[in-house]
């Protein structure tokens, strides 16, 4: 069975590989599917989150993952890939109550499309892209969020 994991990974935090690694054990074939957005500004190009996860999928040995990206509606990538489970992780309620609308959307698109919801292990829980990258721009210490290559590379991008 496949399912797909969509995201920005801008940038993949602890909590992310939490999840990938947890839906490896249970599917036999796992998309992490990175959304190219042009109207939200990326830290990160495509291929540096790219190289970011298969970086960390090396160091983890995690095999039956493969890396793709799409542009525009989250179903139709399902459809292209004839994948009917999507994987959402969720902190918080609000992600939940968010969550619920899009998976409910989604399914009136595409006839059988499932959406699965893990809850974020707690110790990952408050972790999130737009949260480490903040951190990252006032040069705080985001290494309890992040890998060490993914804290080196937001070093890098700003200046410290």
């Amino acid at each position: 069975m496949k399912v797909i994991y969509p995201g920005s990974f801008d940038p993949l935090t602890l909590g992310h590989i939490d999840v990938i690694k947890r839906l490896d054990n249970m599917f036999d074939e796992v998309i992490v599917a990175i959304l190219i957005n042009e109207d939200k500004k990326s830290l990160f190009t495509l291929s540096e989150r790219e190289e970011m996860i298969k970086e960390e999928l090396q160091a983890y040995n995690i095999t039956n993952v493969t890396i793709k990206s799409f542009e525009g509606l989250l179903v139709n990538f399902a459809k292209e890939e004839n994948c009917k489970i999507i994987a959402r992780g969720l902190r918080l309620v609000a992600d939940y109550e968010y969550e619920k609308n899009i998976a409910r959307i989604n399914s009136s698109l595409y006839e059988g499309l499932e959406t699965i919801f893990l809850l974020a292990n707690t110790n990952y829980s408050f972790i999130s892209s737009s949260g480490v990258k903040e951190v990252a721009s006032f040069k705080g210490n985001i290494s309890p969020f992040v890998t060490k290559n993914v804290e080196k590379r937001l070093k890098e991008k700003y200046n410290y």
